[in-house]
């Protein structure tokens, strides 16, 4: 019991207002999952309460027989979902029904745009649950009692979603939950029985224990005692055969184990007999959550021991980078009182994690194959995750960078369409590497005055814009045997693909500017690591690059933007001898003003490089200056 008998009165957290608000305007068009969603909490109860009984089977008392029960009342104009799984103590009602216990949630109300249209798919991706019942009713009433406590523990809950709820002690004679919706006017619709049966049908039939109603009898037997029956199959999908499972009931499932409203991309069923034996269902959802970037979220697939319902967000059978999957396990090798801690060091665990992570990639390569603009959507929801799988796996390496999509010179488009075996398979004969430039944009990379020689020649180059880029391949190193090479860095060897002439060229040119390239040098001091002739460029007077074996530039930058310490890397410029302002530079008789030359050139391929520079006025001033004296 409580300090108080009597009703409290309490405010709903901020998000949970604003959340209110929006749902029962942004998801009014779908109302009817809100018995979906009812029906998927009161069966996650039942779950945990057997898990818990596991280990204390006094819990279930005289009732063992788990259900969830939905009943009207058309006098009162209410229906009720009732379950005698776990339920809930003052306490857990407060955290479960007053707040949003989610990282991000904040994050999550920004991205809200007050298009509704819009906002209910972000809705839908954030998961909402239980307040969805206050799209259909403008009150609902809680009543519950948590297992193993007394008749008189038991709490009622009520609220009209308007930011405030009530709490106060009662009685209850058996445990569990029941929510009562106080219907709003228009919506009697939910009062009508073979309504409710056939929503119950068409989202609820997966769900392994049963959902009941009120038996339908004729008027012959309307005196009697009232029965319940079953009107869902009550057996666990993932236990009966592929071939009798329809696609609308593994999407509908997808939905109650996710608290996602889309329909699932593409999923991957399996049951597995051997050395091992479990069943895999596993999704890949069609939309990013909200949250996907925090690496720190809750995550995992929901594990089950021979049909028992164990944890949600078994982290341990997925890695980081997987991340966005949905789905279970069931498995008949693990012991039924298994925890985290177990689970962290069992061999079976890491057989099963191995069988997952590659069972999720053979779906992807599969779905690649089978369906490009399926895959093109999940690419562009999920690529950058993916991308950190070959930091984070070496065995799959291979396997990821199969699945990696990319932008390049061969259309010029953003969209990032093009397989590293799309690269290999156009390599001229003689081409022995993978060439890539990785940038902060799309544009940068495209406009990049290192692609110059590259497209005199033909040759193709990956267009890597997204900000992990560089890290993904600094792991790979090559694919398929081919090397990937940065244009941006080292020395410029394009091996059988540059010709006798092209050496020649090259060595010709650094002769003939030896001293000019000393004067330079000079000027900029240590400013660089050197300065150089170079043949790659063809448009452009000037570029840098970082030197052979140190640490690319744009790795640099992301590293420093994420607070790291990076060593002092300063790069290598290289001087295009065939350029009109270079000659015009050679010329310049006076030291200060070929030194103020070179600087605003030096600032030129830094800010084409690295978008920004460190001292943007001082170059604006000295090109300005520069441009007065060309002008007179």
């Amino acid at each position: 019991m409580s300090e108080t008998a009597t009703k409290q009165k309490h405010s709903f957290q901020t998000e949970v207002k604003q959340l209110l608000h929006l749902m029962v305007h942004s998801l009014y068009s779908n109302k009817e999952i809100f018995l979906r969603e009812l029906i998927s909490n009161a069966a996650d109860a039942a779950d945990k309460l057997r898990f818990k009984a596991l280990k204390d089977n006094s819990l279930y008392g005289d009732d063992s027989e788990l259900a969830i029960r939905v009943t009207t009342d058309k006098d009162a104009k209410t229906l009720t979902i009732s379950d005698n799984g776990i339920g809930m103590t003052e306490k857990e009602v407060i955290n479960n029904l007053g707040t949003i216990a989610k990282s991000g949630t904040a994050d999550f109300l920004q991205q809200l745009t007050g298009d509704q249209k819009k906002d209910s798919k972000l809705i839908g991706q954030f998961g909402v649950g239980f307040y969805s019942a206050f799209i259909v009713a403008d009150k609902v009433t809680v009543t519950t009692r948590g297992a193993g406590a007394g008749i008189n523990e038991a709490v009622i809950w009520e609220s009209a979603g308007d930011g405030e709820f009530t709490i106060e002690q009662t009685e209850k004679e058996t445990r569990g939950t029941d929510i009562t919706l106080h219907l709003k006017e228009g919506e009697e619709e939910f009062l009508e029985e073979l309504r409710l049966r056939n929503i119950i049908g068409k989202y609820s039939d997966h769900i392994s224990l049963p959902v009941e109603m009120h038996k339908m009898v004729s008027d012959d037997d309307a005196d009697k005692t009232p029965e319940f029956e079953a009107v869902n199959k009550a057996t666990a999908l993932w236990t009966r055969a592929k071939a009798d499972i329809s696609d609308e009931e593994y999407q509908e499932f997808y939905k109650h184990i996710s608290h996602d409203f889309q329909e699932p991309l593409t999923w991957s069923h399996n049951q597995v007999e051997g050395t091992q034996e479990y069943t895999s269902l596993l999704y890949i959802p069609s939309k990013a959550p909200f949250d996907l970037w925090n690496r720190d979220r809750v995550r995992g697939v929901k594990l089950y021991v021979q049909r028992v319902f164990i944890m949600d967000d078994a982290e341990q059978f997925l890695p980081v980078y997987l991340r966005f999957v949905r789905g279970l396990l069931d498995s008949n090798d693990l012991p039924l009182n298994v925890s985290r801690e177990i689970l962290q060091d069992s061999k079976v665990t890491q057989s099963l994690r191995n069988a997952t992570v590659s069972r999720i990639l053979k779906m992807l390569e599969q779905l690649a194959k089978k369906d490009k603009e399926k895959y093109q959507q999940f690419w562009d929801e999920f690529g950058q995750v993916l991308k950190e799988g070959t930091g984070e796996d070496f065995a799959n390496k291979e396997k990821i960078a199969k699945l990696f999509r990319f932008s390049s010179t061969h259309n010029d488009e953003k969209a990032q369409t093009v397989s590293l075996d799309d690269y290999i398979e156009r390599m001229k004969p003689e081409q022995e590497k993978i060439y890539y430039i990785a940038t902060d944009s799309f544009l940068a990379a495209k406009n990049s005055p290192h692609l110059e020689i590259f497209r005199k020649k033909g040759i193709e180059v990956l267009l890597m814009h997204d900000r992990i880029d560089e890290w993904t391949i600094s792991h790979l190193n090559e694919y398929e045997g081919k090397q990937f090479v940065s244009v941006t860095q080292g020395d410029l060897n394009l091996g059988n693909l540059e010709d006798a002439e092209d050496k020649k060229a090259q060595e010709k040119a650094s002769e003939e500017h030896k001293d000019f390239v000393e004067r330079v040098k000079s000027a900029l001091g240590d400013k660089v690591a050197d300065v150089k002739v170079t043949m790659r460029l063809t448009d452009t007077p000037a570029c840098i690059v970082a030197g052979e074996g140190e640490m690319p530039l744009q790795m640099v930058k992301m590293l420093q933007a994420a607070g790291q310490n990076v060593p002092d890397v300063k790069p290598v410029f290289e001087i295009n001898p065939e350029h009109a302002l270079i000659d015009l530079i050679e010329k310049e008789q006076s030291d200060e003003q070929f030194s103020e030359w070179v600087d605003v050139l030096f600032d030129q391929a830094l800010l084409a490089e690295q978008g920004q520079l460190d001292d943007p006025a001082s170059f604006a001033s000295k090109l300005n200056k520069l441009l007065l004296k060309l002008a007179h």
